[in-house]
């Protein structure tokens, strides 16, 4: 199997965009349908579509892995947004249960350190999975915390937090990164530093105050985008919309 980072370029030929598909409701049944029914509508135009634990928890590993398998059928990638971050061990036998539900990558946190971190990273790419790590969050407090100033241990200088997620993330060689539409000033820094390395995704796009043509011309590579799409009246056309854009881009 090619890597991730390889399988998800192959499928960004056509589309830019992920699907954040944060469904709300208990209705386990309904959940998956809707689910489905999101992949087969608005596949054709995502590279992939993300989980996190509003999907996870109600459904379980059963109905996920259903869930992907029709994802991998449509050429989608699937992504575990569950910002990972534990100790070593359990980090292993979480990335083993994802690895079995049939997601293709897992979104974690660097604030393990970077020796988890390395670690968490050869063990995905072992299987040909992937790892995207948290740089900058989009929701508007994320500043607050990832912003802070904080001595790096290896230098003894002082440093923000973020740019300490990303010197951690480059030597741990991540697949990619999450840096919020909201700061498109550090995505054009991140990609700087990438040197194509590692792809930036970027979430945050229209309901939290992303621009999509600001984060694509600071120089993400992928934009995840939730709400924007599943509450307009027409999902359809707005995917299609940011479709067109990242292809112009």
């Amino acid at each position: 199997m090619s890597s991730f980072r390889k399988r998800i370029r192959a499928s960004s030929s056509r589309s830019s965009i992920i699907l954040a598909n944060d469904l709300d409701g208990t209705n386990l049944e309904l959940l998956e349908k809707h689910t489905l029914k999101n992949i087969k509508t608005l596949g054709k135009h995502l590279c992939a579509i993300k989980f996190n634990f509003h999907l996870l928890l109600p459904l379980g590993e059963k109905s996920i892995k259903r869930i992907n398998k029709v994802a991998h059928d449509f050429g989608l990638q699937t992504i575990a947004d569950i910002k990972l971050n534990d100790i070593g061990n359990t980090n292993m036998v979480t990335l083993q249960r994802l690895w079995y539900s049939e997601f293709d990558a897992v979104i974690s946190n660097p604030i393990m350190g970077p020796e988890n971190l390395l670690q968490l990273v050869k063990n995905a790419h072992n299987d040909s999975h992937g790892v995207i790590t948290l740089v900058h969050m989009s929701h508007p407090g994320a500043k607050l915390g990832y912003g802070l100033r904080v001595q790096d241990p290896s230098s003894g200088k002082m440093s923000s937090i973020h740019d300490l997620f990303l010197k951690w993330s480059y030597l741990s060689h991540v697949d990619g990164i999450v840096v919020g539409a909201t700061v498109p000033r550090l995505i054009e820094l991140s990609a700087k530093k990438a040197k194509g390395k590692f792809e930036i995704y970027s979430p945050g796009i229209g309901t939290q105050g992303g621009d999509p043509n600001n984060a694509l011309n600071a120089g993400a590579n992928y934009l995840i985008v939730g709400r924007t799409i599943l509450n307009s009246k027409n999902p359809q056309l707005e995917v299609q919309k940011l479709q067109d854009l990242t292809l112009r881009s």
